[in-house]
């Protein structure tokens, strides 16, 4: 009677252990995301930081300023300078407006001689200074256009380090680049920032990715694109299943992660595959989950 009862355990162990083989999940992983670090492009005192951790936000909102009164004066007296040399350069204009008039009078002073000239009533000597006087003008208004030049090259110079400063100004507002979740804050109201500190962590958390890990015999069986299931562990319901479809598949076998395989399987080569999943609320950067690759519940 005793002998018979041990034979009756072993085959209900053995019934249980082949029920639980036969719903053994394709895949085991953590759901990820893009996670964004949002750095100071400037530096100085921060005016206001409106980022909160848990805070969804749009993008191209305002999300903090750092003091820009240091490069406003900047530009007040690179705009200074700048009148200063435009000064100089209206004084060279000036010259060449008044050699340009006598342009003018020697030009048709030319044409005059040369018209009388051609009746007989002019000389050629009369002719030659003519035109002389008129190359001469030529070359004066030449020599002051050649004194203006280092000063266009001064307001050029001018011209971009005011376009330098404006730039500081526009990235010294902190404009949210992504629609996401504020994951981690770095700074706060009133404190001083650096060119490249982080200023805080956003995500897109409305399609997190799962990233599980398969044997090499599994890879004839999946493909890009595929429907896959995915399953959390739920309080309500015995498991919680989501649609996904599988967007990468690595191109190269590795050791498999130590967080989620038995010793034994850490051995062994596996690839890792992203499953793209719509967030319902629930998920979150971490959790664990299985992948089925039957779409059937």
């Amino acid at each position: 009677m005793k002998k018979g009862l041990t034979i009756l355990v072993s085959f209900t162990i053995f019934g249980f252990t082949s029920c639980n083989d036969d719903n053994k999940a394709d895949g085991y992983g953590n759901f990820e995301a893009t996670e964004v670090i949002i750095s100071s492009e400037a530096q100085g005192k921060i005016k206001y930081f409106k980022a909160k951790e848990g805070e969804q936000i749009e993008p191209g909102i305002h999300v903090a300023l750092i003091d820009t009164t240091q490069l406003h004066l900047e530009i007040q007296q690179l705009q200074a300078s700048k009148q200063t040399v435009a000064s100089k350069s209206q004084s060279v204009f000036s010259q060449i407006d008044v050699l340009n008039e006598k342009l003018k009078i020697a030009e048709r002073e030319e044409k005059r001689v040369k018209n009388l000239f051609g009746e007989n009533a002019a000389t050629q000597r009369q002719v030659d200074q003519a035109e002389g006087e008129v190359q001469v003008i030529r070359e004066e208004i030449k020599n002051v256009r050649t004194k203006n030049s280092p000063i266009v090259n001064e307001m050029q110079l001018i011209d971009a380090q005011i376009a330098k400063f404006n730039d500081l100004i526009e990235k010294s507002i902190i404009e949210n680049p992504i629609k996401g979740t504020v994951l981690a804050t770095y700074a706060e109201t009133g404190e001083i920032t650096a060119f490249g500190r982080p200023l805080y962590k956003i995500a897109d958390l409305d399609v997190l990715t799962l990233r599980v890990y398969i044997s090499e015999v599994q890879l004839s069986d999946i493909e890009l694109g595929q429907e896959v299931r995915v399953k959390i562990d739920s309080k309500k319901e015995q498991m919680k299943s989501y649609p996904g479809h599988i967007s990468w598949i690595s191109s190269s076998a590795e050791f498999t992660p130590k967080t989620i395989q038995t010793r034994e399987e850490r051995a062994n080569l596996v690839y890792a595959v992203d499953i793209e999943v719509e967030n319902d609320g629930s998920l979150k950067i971490g959790m664990p989950a299985e992948m089925w690759l039957s779409t059937t519940e």
